[in-house]
Formats: C-alpha cells, sequence, structure tokens
C-alpha cells in the first residue's frame, strides 16, 4: 500500500480545513481528488507531501509515518503543486540537472524526463519563454526525476487548452500503471479520462470514495447533488 491516510484534521487557528480525512491508495491507482474551491484539496495534498504537518491523525507512505520518517517519506513522494513554481530564467534541461543536483542523480535521470514529456524541442529554451502546457510538463518532469513510488498533481491541466490536456493527460496515465498518482482537478471529464477511483471533498471532509464504474458514467450529476 503506497498511502494510508488515518483520521487526519487540520487546523488553520480555529478554522478546521480539514476534519477527519481517511483513504487509501495502492501502486497502479489513479486517484481523482475533486471538490468546490475551499474544499480543503489542495490542504490534504500539501500535508500528504510533508509540506504542512495535519493537527491530529497519521499519514503512512509506503508503510512508514510521515511524521516519524519525514525525510525517508518525502524521497518516495514527487510533488506538484498547483503554483507550479519554476525558476523562469532557467533554461529547461539547467533546471532539470538542478533538480537531479538535489536529488544527488546523474544526469541522465534528466534526459529521461525529458524524452517522457515530450520536452526534447524545449530543452535548451528558458523556461518563461515557454507556454503554459509546456511550463507544466517541466513541473511534471521535477516531480517524477527521482522515481518515486507516490506522485501527487495539483490541478496538473488548469489552464491548458485542449491539445495540452490531451497531451498531459497521456503522460499521467502512462506513468500511473505502476505508481500511485492522486490528482485533483475541476475538470470532470479529465477525472473521467485519467483516474480508476474518485474522491469527493466538501467543506474538509471525504463525502464519496468510490471506484469510477461505480458511479455509473453520473460523476457530474452525483457530484453536484453532494456539494450542494
Amino acid at each position: 500500500m503506497s498511502i494510508k491516510i488515518n483520521s487526519i484534521s487540520k487546523l488553520f487557528n480555529q478554522n478546521k480545513a480539514l476534519n477527519k480525512i481517511s483513504f487509501e491508495a495502492n501502486p497502479g491507482d489513479i486517484v481523482g481528488v475533486l471538490g468546490p474551491n475551499g474544499a480543503g484539496k489542495s490542504t490534504m495534498m500539501k500535508i500528504i507531501a510533508g509540506y504542512y504537518t495535519q493537527t491530529e491523525g497519521t499519514i503512512h507512505v509506503c508503510g512508514k509515518d510521515t511524521l516519524e520518517n519525514d525525510i525517508v517519506t518525502k524521497s518516495k513522494i514527487g510533488y506538484l503543486s498547483e503554483e507550479n513554481p519554476l525558476y523562469g530564467e532557467m533554461f529547461v534541461v539547467e533546471f532539470l540537472e538542478f533538480i537531479c543536483d538535489i536529488h544527488k542523480l546523474d544526469y541522465e535521470h534528466c534526459q529521461k524526463m525529458i524524452e517522457l514529456t515530450g520536452l526534447k524541442k524545449e530543452k535548451n529554451k528558458k523556461i518563461k519563454t515557454l507556454s503554459k502546457g509546456f511550463q507544466q510538463r517541466v513541473g511534471i518532469a521535477q516531480a517524477l526525476i527521482h522515481d518515486p513510488e507516490v506522485i501527487i498533481l495539483d490541478e496538473p491541466t488548469s489552464g491548458l487548452d485542449p491539445k495540452q490536456l490531451i497531451e498531459i493527460r497521456d503522460i499521467i496515465t502512462k506513468i500511473g500503471k505502476e505508481k500511485t498518482i492522486l490528482l485533483s482537478t475541476h475538470i470532470i471529464q479529465e477525472v473521467e479520462a485519467m483516474c480508476n477511483r474518485i474522491i469527493i471533498i466538501n467543506n474538509g471532509e471525504i463525502i464519496a470514495n468510490k471506484k469510477i464504474e461505480e458511479f455509473e458514467n453520473k460523476i457530474e450529476e452525483v457530484f453536484l447533488e453532494l456539494i450542494k
């Protein structure tokens, strides 16, 4: 089991962003996280990735408690935040080699990611000159470069045109065959195209956690009904 979340809650001052969230995910799972703005999706993903600490509850990544083994569990995770912070003045290959240096990896890992994410023609361009779609590819490449077992993607297809959506979707589907992927999105069609499980969050609580076939092709209808 790659991810095991047991009753985690998160307080910001006196505001409860998450309330006793629990779920599990295994290798080969691509889990789509749906919810309205402010539902707690990004907070949950940041906690799993180790950027926030939960107020209560436990998280196990690859069998290890994230608080007791934070360095080990963080090394098992690849994370792309919704903001996708990149160094715009760096060239693509330069940035990915920098990420290799952080992980103490040979630069051959950089070349593998350039091939996987379709960045070969862009590798010698400055990141700030790339389109949103290619910047997302760079963000995905840095998240995958150390071959993590768990991949957390927060709004990876946000702001992309239809062609870019298809290309990013294909990348995620390809890597999801062996990894555990947790991704959030506002686009229900993307969940239908990529995910085998769906978690719906509202007001900091999980209100649905099902295999995609259990929705019987009525994901949007169920989603809108649950978040009323």
